[in-house]
């Protein structure tokens, strides 16, 4: 009796790219797709959210998920026939689905470190690896700064899957195929073929969208343009993902099954999303060379600290300012008016408010030099993320007020 393999959407159901923008943050995911968002003041989200930490390998932490059991389960409930038309197993059967499960997951962990250790090869720095339902996800926080490199951080992982699945096979000729070594190692390498060959499909997220991206990238100089010929390569790969289970009914001469439609649909729509994702984020990563923090300054107001709210307020609209700097007795700013806090004092209370019960200090995290701009301003914000910054000249004087609400309608534009 020949082994029947995993359905090809079970095995390779594990994808590659989207850059986020969150929280200030620029992150490449080898793995599902995440939607861009426009900075928020500030914090990351806590790695807690990511699921229950398993280890570190490479010093690169690894979660899993919630959602990981619910596919586990679908996995050991369908592969549990094929073990047990095999072997014979009874109630063992569900048992060594289960292993098959973890093993399969195992093989998408090895994927997403090969991502991750030629990312960090390459200076990238890597967050973590995440297992979730659909597979693996790497977040690498910075994208390949050359095709080169990109190209190299995508292929690492289906290069390494094919591999494992080649010295799979291999090792599948040296034993009975009739016992429980012999079933999972035929699953294993099947399902590593799978992985890899379904990630090198041409279309973003997946890894072979990167490539086509590192690929026109190279050619065009504009990474840009490579994003785009690549997500839409992935759009259109989504529309034949949910089309291929009525092609091969109709192909049989049969109905589609109900589970090969959903699962068809899921993935498509996996795949539609990350490519908009990708689509997204292009656009907002050509605005981040444009970033200057000069342009993005409001010139401010200077009050001491017991000046009234109302008073300070009237002087910022009279001197047609955009924020208010306290300044100590001796002239040196010592805090900025939070805009926010200033706003929720009610009018009639503003002439008996200080200002400085409505202001943040200054401290030297959330000073920063007028000249920076793109990348090198983004990463100071996502170092030391505040909703003020004071913006000072190669002398140490002020040039300006610079807030973060400024910096994220600016990618809104």
């Amino acid at each position: 009796m020949t082994h029947q393999p995993m359905t090809a959407s079970l095995a390779a159901c594990h994808a590659f790219h989207g850059v986020g923008l969150g929280s200030l943050d620029t992150v490449t995911e080898h793995g599902s797709a995440t939607t861009p968002t426009p900075p928020e003041n500030g914090s990351r989200p806590a790695d807690r959210r990511a699921g229950l930490l398993m280890g570190r390998p490479f010093g690169i932490p690894v979660y899993v998920t919630p959602s990981w059991i619910v596919i586990a389960v679908i996995i050991t409930v369908l592969y549990k026939p094929v073990v047990e038309s095999t072997l014979a197993l009874g109630p063992l059967s569900y048992v060594v689905a289960f292993v098959f499960a973890v093993l399969l997951y195992a093989s998408v962990l090895i994927h997403e470190l090969a991502h991750s250790v030629v990312a960090r090869l390459y200076g990238l720095p890597v967050r973590r690896i995440t297992l979730y339902m659909l597979g693996g996800v790497s977040e690498i926080e910075r994208e390949a700064p050359t095709a080169r490199q990109e190209f190299w951080v995508a292929f690492s992982g289906p290069l390494l899957s094919l591999v494992l699945a080649g010295l799979g096979f291999m090792a599948y000729g040296l034993v009975d195929p009739f016992t429980i070594v012999g079933v999972l190692l035929w699953q294993l390498w099947v399902a590593n073929l799978l992985v890899g060959l379904f990630n090198l499909l041409p279309g973003l997220p997946l890894d072979g969208g990167r490539l086509v991206r590192a690929a026109v990238w190279q050619v065009t100089r504009r990474p840009t343009a490579g994003t785009v010929v690549a997500a839409w390569g992935g759009r259109l790969l989504a529309a034949v993902v949910v089309t291929l289970p009525f092609l091969f009914a109709w192909w049989q001469q049969t109905s589609p099954s109900v589970f090969a439609v959903l699962w068809g649909v899921l993935l498509a729509a996996f795949i539609w999303m990350g490519a908009g994702s990708a689509l997204r984020t292009a656009r907002i990563r050509e605005r981040i060379p444009r970033l200057s923090a000069r342009l993005l300054a409001r010139r401010p107001v200077v009050v001491a600290a017991d000046t009234p709210l109302a008073e300070a307020r009237r002087r910022m609209e009279e001197a047609e300012a955009g924020a208010i700097l306290v300044i100590d007795t001796a002239g040196t700013p010592t805090s900025i008016v939070n805009e926010d806090a200033a706003q929720a004092v009610p009018d009639a209370r503003r002439p008996w408010v200080p200002v400085s019960s409505v202001a943040r200090a200054i401290t030297s995290g959330s000073v920063l030099g007028a000249d920076l701009g793109g990348e090198s301003l983004l990463g100071e914000l996502r170092r030391h993320p505040v909703p003020d910054y004071l913006l000072v000249e190669p002398d140490g004087s002020v040039y300006g007020v610079l807030r973060v609400t400024d910096v994220e309608a600016a990618f809104s534009r």
